[in-house]
């Protein structure tokens, strides 16, 4: 009787190891791949030796309020802070959309987008999950030369968000480049086909997307999320 009881007993404590054990983090992951941000630029392979973003750019993870482009949970993303690296800049004029791709959704309490200290952009997220595409267009009035623009998605019933940080050139050399004077000698560009991702494209290549043609305006390997109508910064409609 006293063994049955003893069993009973632990057997009564097992469902209390299990519920008492932590949450954890939000199972969603997210990440800017429109312009490409730097843990978009290391998945693509155009910044070499990132680590840990290299094979999980949707996972730069962290409490609400930080100011970092890594998110602080994993050490192995601590890359995405470091400005030395090579990183690529986007040249844009006063507004830039914003282009997320999502590996797994989850509640939205809001987007938030800051220059410093300073946030640029709100969005609210109405404690849904999001639903591809979200952009955001970004007023960057006030503002100009190279910047890092910092995306934060904070998710609604955590107290985690998931950041990307965008190096932009305000006022640079972009948008719509002035059409080349038509001469005899001109070599047509190369063509590319149907786009498709993990490809590498050069400056010039041509693809064709949803019925369209694109022109490749910056040398990259594409990934989801990246393709010719969400990536203005990476092709131009022709």
């Amino acid at each position: 009787m006293k063994l049955t009881r003893k069993a009973a007993l632990v057997m009564a404590a097992v469902p209390v190891i299990v519920f008492v054990t932590p949450v954890g983090s939000a199972s969603a992951h997210g990440y800017v791949s429109s312009p490409p941000s730097r843990q978009a630029q290391c998945a693509s392979g155009v910044v070499p030796n990132c680590g840990g973003p290299q094979w999980e750019p949707q996972s730069a993870e962290g409490n609400k309020g930080l100011v970092t482009c890594s998110g602080e949970d994993r050490q192995d993303f601590a890359v995405l802070n470091d400005d030395s690296k090579p990183w690529q800049v986007t040249s844009t004029g006063t507004s830039l959309t914003m282009t997320w791709t999502f590996t797994a959704r989850h509640r939205t309490r809001d987007y938030e987008y800051f220059i410093g200290n300073t946030r640029v952009h709100f969005v609210d997220g109405g404690n849904a999950a999001p639903v591809d595409p979200v952009r955001h267009t970004i007023n960057l009035n006030g503002f100009s030369g190279r910047q890092k623009l910092r995306a934060v998605w904070n998710i609604a019933d955590t107290v985690k968000a998931f950041y990307s940080c965008v190096d932009i050139n305000i006022g640079g050399t972009g948008g719509n480049p002035t059409p080349p004077p038509t001469t005899t000698t001109t070599t047509s560009p190369p063509v590319g086909g149907t786009w498709a991702p993990n490809t590498y494209y050069a400056v010039g290549a041509q693809v064709t997307y949803g019925g369209s043609s694109y022109r490749c305006l910056q040398a990259h390997t594409s990934l989801t999320g990246w393709e010719p109508p969400n990536a203005a910064s990476l092709w131009q409609k022709i």
